[in-house]
């Protein structure tokens, strides 16, 4: 669905885009994070044709952005940090201006806007102006604009900025909806919003993609956590092939322990073969999971790695 091949694009001696590259399939939902300045925006400016890059190549569906510019941007909706609206218009208007700057045919136009008014709760201020509306009914207004035309590519910056809890939890459900049917980026400096959304996440620091990974497979660590009434010795006897084994802490008579896998081994059947060498002794185990990690803590790994490190690099560190 989105190619991006060696993008790079510099403001005078500044390089806020270095050398990225990635892909994303239909369907799939990508966070893509970074602190202010690592060149998301700049990355989203370009894939909307807002901007061209210094060097590289980008292709939605098929279509270059270099060579066929018009036909992507059929292809996409876009909502950027700051929409430009004009204030004095009534709701219903601009997104009637919106629809007839896209191409909608006008036998179709009525019908798509009474649909992105439904999706987006807008109702009951179609007839408001604009500038009478709240942050929160100006997102909605703003994401109203970018699903016109049922995008196949949808790239939103804070989306969810100004909403309240179940205006939040409402826009979830709509990317979601409008994910089933096309690929959707979201930048966002809410980590809360990647985890709850986000299929996978996209890293940048200083203008480098410095990981890009499935978002489930960061989260768990490559260790097991043991809670059992056995001590840590035993526990060692037990974990044979090289499994390192360390205290974490003992609480209420039992203890708690890491036990750190080897790459390709599969975490559950080490853990059935850990429960049936605990039992072998006499010991409980009161439980065993895999180690998780959240995205916050993730992200400031990430960001204390060695910048120049390759994806896998960073990807094994974290």
């Amino acid at each position: 669905m989105l190619e991006v091949s060696q993008i790079s694009r510099s403001y005078g001696d500044f390089k806020a885009v270095d050398d990225v590259s990635f892909s994303v399939g239909g369907g799939e939902i990508v966070g893509l994070l970074g602190h202010n300045g690592a060149g998301k925006t700049t990355i989203m400016k370009i894939l909307t044709g807002y901007l061209e890059p210094d060097s590289g190549t980008a292709s939605i569906n098929g279509h270059s952005l270099k060579t066929s510019l018009k036909n992507v941007q059929r292809e996409l909706g876009y909502l950027p940090e700051n929409l430009p609206v004009y204030p004095e218009m009534i709701v219903a208007d601009y997104l009637d201006y919106a629809a007839r700057l896209k191409g909608i045919p006008s036998n179709r136009r009525h019908e798509e806007i009474i649909r992105v008014i439904r999706d987006t709760d807008l109702a009951e201020k179609v007839a408001d102006p604009i500038s009478t509306l709240s942050r929160g009914y100006k997102q909605r207004v703003g994401v109203a604009q970018a699903i016109l035309g049922n995008p196949r590519l949808l790239i939103l910056d804070e989306p969810t900025n100004g909403l309240d809890p179940t205006q939040t939890d409402q826009m979830r459900r709509l990317l979601r909806n409008i994910a089933k049917d096309a690929t959707v980026m979201l930048s966002t400096h809410i980590m809360q919003e990647v985890e709850a959304l986000c299929d996978r996440v996209l890293m940048m620091r200083s203008g480098q993609l410095v990981l890009d990974e499935n978002l489930l497979d960061l989260k768990n660590h490559n260790s097991l956590v043991v809670e059992t009434d056995i001590s840590l010795e035993q526990l060692q006897v037990i974990a044979a092939d090289g499994l390192q084994v360390s205290n974490l802490d003992a609480e209420s008579g039992f203890n708690r322990f890491a036990v750190g896998l080897i790459d390709g081994q599969d975490s559950r059947t080490i853990s059935a073969q850990l429960v049936k060498g605990i039992h072998r002794l006499g010991g409980e185990v009161y439980s065993i999971q895999q180690s998780q990690r959240d995205l916050e803590s993730l992200f400031r790994e990430v960001n204390n790695a060695p910048l120049l490190a390759t994806e896998t690099e960073v990807s094994n560190a974290a």
